[in-house]
């Protein structure tokens, strides 16, 4: 089926299937950390300088919108941090004020600039749910390369995320930096919002992050492997929501590559090996089990008392 794909396309698909497998390495980070909302309220908070971006040039070019997108998402971020170390504000409320806030003032943005000369024919509407197959090549190669360097610094500092994300304080006694981690962590966790809001959209790119991961935790209690399989479960759903998306005529990608995700998840909660329902009910059903036959070969003597 992908050979009867059309050039642009195969590009896309590439695309996806590196977009993906960068954002469930990504979200495995998030979910450890305990912020998986974080990656909700940064993708919403990026869509006012993907407009700013566009304003800028005053055409669509792809290098300086992600560039204002990862400026926007980022202020999104140290507003966070401001707000709940300034205030009373706890961390999930102070990510819903920014999540509703950035999100609002982009589709302001959005509806000032489609009033312009040639903002109405600019497509800036795709970057709220997705549109893959407006992609040009140019566009691809520049979102797999960023998509592959945030793979590779995972994998370069696996021994470092580890320490990071389980044991914070004995990494700061062998002299790892917990700002510098942090530090990396938020940026690699921007740059695939950023890279990622044109294929499924600022909407739905936390789904992307946050779904294989949680899937993932279902398989294996190794941080290792779930890192591996929620790569491979993101890399996954991005190519068979492309691919979707392909067959059919206008289709959005997005939305598919999040059902997609989402059909990976069901499956993982019911058969995951290690806490998928069925699995835990057979357990337990084989536990009950186990503990009723002693009961039943014990011979009841009188006055009640078992042999």
């Amino acid at each position: 089926m992908i050979t009867m794909l059309s050039h642009n396309a195969q590009w896309v698909l590439l695309s996806t299937l590196i977009l993906g497998t960068a954002a469930g390495i990504i979200g495995c980070f998030s979910y450890w950390k305990r912020q998986s909302l974080m990656s909700d309220a940064l993708s919403h908070a990026a869509l006012p300088g993907v407009i700013v971006g566009f304003a800028i040039m005053g055409s669509k070019n792809l290098s300086v919108m992600i560039a204002g997108a990862a400026v926007s998402a980022l202020l999104g971020a140290l507003l966070i941090h401001w707000i709940r170390s300034s205030s009373r504000v706890k961390e999930d409320a102070a990510m819903g004020i920014i999540l509703s806030v950035f999100f609002g003032l982009g589709i302001m943005l959005l509806t000032f600039v489609n009033r312009t000369a040639g903002g109405s024919q600019s497509g800036l509407d795709s970057f709220i749910f997705g549109q893959a197959a407006s992609m040009v090549s140019k566009d691809v190669v520049t979102m797999s390369v960023l998509a592959l360097l945030v793979m590779l610094v995972a994998v370069i500092g696996y021994k470092e995320w580890k320490l990071f994300l389980f044991d914070a304080a004995f990494a700061k006694g062998l002299g790892l930096s917990s700002r510098l981690m942090n530090s990396i962590y938020m940026a690699v966790l921007v740059l695939v919002i950023v890279i990622g809001i044109q294929a499924v959209g600022v909407i739905l790119m936390a789904a992307l992050l946050i779904i294989p991961a949680v899937s993932a935790r279902y398989w294996t209690n190794s941080f290792k492997w779930m890192v591996v399989l929620s790569g491979l479960f993101g890399g996954g759903a991005g190519m068979t929501g492309t691919l979707i998306s392909a067959a059919g005529k206008g289709w959005p990608t997005g939305p598919f590559i999040v059902i997609a995700a989402s059909t990976l998840f069901v499956f993982s909660l019911a058969f995951g090996l290690r806490k998928g329902l069925i699995v835990t009910y057979l357990q337990q059903r084989a536990q009950k089990k186990r503990l009723l036959q002693p009961m039943a070969g014990q011979t009841v003597l009188d006055g009640g008392v078992t042999k």
